[in-house]
């Protein structure tokens, strides 16, 4: 249930125990006001009758002796004392009848009582009742358009600071939501979110401005080592160390290119080229044994073309080759259909963090899957992002990692 609903219900359940707050206690205040002048009419009636029938023996209008439908509790009265009663028996009720009633005399004598009516004010009562009622519901009727325009002003306000935090988790470092109207609470809220971006988004070109430094420093060195390396006689040394050397290379390209990438200073060059050869040619190029198969007929795969850049595909392809050779298991195939490449080993498959949040530079995760600096995917799933491609992860259900790219149509 959005929260526009839940407030404008929360104040039209308000408006509604008020307006019964009120009209209730409207309406016992003044029922009871009613009957406090209905006694003391009554009383005075008593009073003022009694006074009459012993001057003169007579009785006033209202007046009258031991009347049939006189209350029970007023036929036996204490001698000299007035009393009263609502009609029915029922002290207390709601009666629009109240008697007033004494003795004219000794114990035993007649008793002289006054009816009072207040079917009248009863009436009244009723309209009032009435009245409360009506002005109740165009209260309510006029407070729920107002109560679901504010909650809407106050949901669109947090659906903004919502869909902000929303960008930043996705990648945007630079979503904001910006100043916002107010002094409140989501205000607060949106102020605080910002000034989190501000902090997140300078971390990070921190960290990213170190790694391109430093991947930049190490290119020059790392140049000279593979130049020494050459210069060595040949032989068991020679060899081990120029694996190491090519492999430190490799780690500076690795990381100059991913500087690229966070940068935004790489553009693709696109043009047509058949899907299924550059996907042979990376595969190729890869020098590991790995089966590449193209559905549909020879003609049809040599004829599918894409528009992208081929140095990149080739790029994410040879990447995801070297990993599930790496860190899977053989056999390692990669199949071609359509605009959609897919890479799949056979060994433990993917971790469930990765899964869960993608590839982390420098984190390889599941330790069965072997070692290495963790940027191949990295790099694959940048190269794919720059493409406009889909680069999805997964495990096949009777194991094995299984990596899908779909390129645009």
């Amino acid at each position: 249930m959005p929260l526009r609903w839940k407030i404008a219900a929360l104040a039209a359940a308000t408006a509604c125990l008020v307006a019964a707050a009120v009209g209730v206690l409207v309406h016992v205040w003044t029922a009871h006001d009613i009957r406090h002048r209905a006694e003391r009419q009554a009383l005075a009636g008593v009073t003022s009758a009694m006074d009459v029938y012993r001057r003169t023996g007579t009785l006033t209008d209202n007046a009258r002796i031991d009347p049939a439908e006189l209350p029970y509790a007023l036929q036996n009265p204490a001698d000299g004392d007035r009393h009263v009663s609502y009609g029915g028996n029922v002290p207390g009720s709601m009666d629009p009848t109240v008697w007033g009633a004494q003795r004219v005399g000794g114990p035993g004598s007649p008793v002289l009582a006054v009816r009072v009516t207040i079917y009248a004010e009863f009436h009244e009562l009723y309209r009032l009742d009435l009245t409360m009622a009506v002005a109740s519901l165009i209260a309510l009727a006029a407070a729920t358009p107002l109560a679901i325009y504010g909650a809407g002003l106050l949901g669109r306000r947090l659906r903004r600071v919502s869909e902000t935090a929303g960008r930043i988790s996705a990648g945007d470092l630079d979503a904001r939501t910006g100043r916002t109207k107010g002094r409140d609470e989501v205000a607060d809220i949106a102020t605080t979110v910002d000034l989190m971006a501000d902090s997140l988004s300078q971390r990070l070109h921190t960290e990213r401005q170190f790694t391109a430094d430093v991947a930049h420093e190490l290119r020059t060195p790392v140049g000279g080592l593979l130049a020494a390396v050459d210069l060595l006689p040949p032989g068991e040394t020679e060899d081990l160390l120029r694996a190491r050397v090519r492999d430190l290379r490799g780690l500076v390209e690795d990381l100059l290119e991913i500087s690229r990438l966070d940068a935004g200073a790489e553009q693709p060059v696109r043009a047509h080229v058949p899907l299924g050869a550059v996907v042979r040619e990376a595969v190729t190029r890869t020098g590991l044994d790995t089966e590449v198969t193209a559905a549909g007929t020879r003609h049809e795969a040599a004829g599918q073309t894409v528009e992208t850049d081929p140095r990149r595909l080739e790029r994410i392809v040879s990447n995801l080759v070297i990993n599930a050779h790496r860190h899977g298991g053989a056999p390692v195939q990669v199949t071609v259909d359509g605009h959609t490449v897919v890479v799949r080993d056979h060994g433990p498959g993917f971790p469930p963090d990765l899964l869960r949040g993608g590839p982390r530079r420098f984190h390889t995760g599941a330790a069965e899957r072997g070692s290495g600096h963790g940027l191949g995917l990295t790099i694959a799933l940048g190269q794919a992002r720059l493409l406009g491609a889909e680069l999805r992860l997964d495990n096949a259900p009777d194991g094995g990692a299984v990596a899908t790219l779909r390129l645009p149509a």
